[in-house]
């Protein structure tokens, strides 16, 4: 097993310890904000510190890789990148009003996110065979799923976030329950697109590397996924169908 394995495999062990552990603690950033996460950082500044490492980690590789001007690598980055572009420099300034990140939360974030550009961009632009993903890549099963898997989880989150953020009207405090769309099958629709898109991301390139991203997506948010249905019920008792809406997965979770 070669040290990239090594690695994807430790990252998957990994994956599944902090599956475990969002279960006991809560990420201490936006619905579950808690100071005792230390010093923070305004929210807009905080998603773009912490999503823009990625984005500019994975040019970076496909620069000075030898590979760069293959077709459909230069596919599977201009998808990777639309995704970070969006979370970079899009999400960010529609964020309505400046609530607070902890330091803690954003530098974990970062870290994590150039890692997987690492992960993410060392098979598609270094690792894999060279062979590997000829223009007839184009045309495969893996390829057409994967990303009409990924277009569509895209278009999920982006919506559910639109919904989220469109709750309240400026001055207001109170809390809605966001419904329409994947609400009214999960209530955390932003999550399931999110988690879509990289299992259609894991297809499209046939991939481990995409595979244990994947799993890292449903580690992280599964659990916050799960705190969000367990305080919307408090707040809004017989207001949801528990036996219709799930947490995450359609009908499953």
């Amino acid at each position: 097993m070669t040290p990239y394995y090594i690695f994807l495999t430790v990252m998957a062990v990994i994956a599944v310890a902090v599956f475990v552990a969002l279960f006991f603690v809560d990420a201490g950033y936006g619905k579950f904000y808690n100071p005792k996460w230390g010093p923070t950082v305004d929210n807009h500044l905080g998603w773009f510190l912490m999503e823009a490492p990625v984005f500019i980690a994975m040019l970076v590789l496909w620069w000075y890789s030898p590979r760069k001007t293959d077709a459909v690598r230069l596919v599977f980055l201009l998808l990777f990148e639309l995704h970070y572009f969006h979370r970079s420099f899009i999400f960010p300034m529609q964020l309505r009003g400046h609530s607070r990140m902890p330091w803690t939360i954003v530098l974990m974030g970062a870290v994590f996110n150039t890692v997987n550009a690492f992960i993410q961009g060392g098979w598609i632009f270094w690792e894999s065979p060279a062979d590997m993903y000829p223009v007839d890549w184009f045309f495969t099963p893996q390829f057409i799923v994967g990303t009409l898997l990924f277009l569509w989880g895209m278009s999920v989150n982006i919506g559910a976030d639109n919904t989220i953020r469109n709750l309240r009207k400026p001055g207001d405090t109170a809390h809605y329950l966001p419904q329409g769309g994947m609400f009214r099958y999960v209530t955390s629709a932003n999550y399931f697109g999110e988690f879509i898109e990289w299992v259609g991301f894991a297809v499209l390139t046939w991939s481990w590397a995409g595979a244990v991203f994947a799993l890292w997506t449903f580690a992280n948010l599964a659990p916050r996924a799960n705190s969000i249905y367990n305080r919307y019920c408090k707040e809004f008792p017989g207001q949801i169908d528990t036996r219709r809406v799930k947490r995450m997965i359609p009908f499953i979770y």
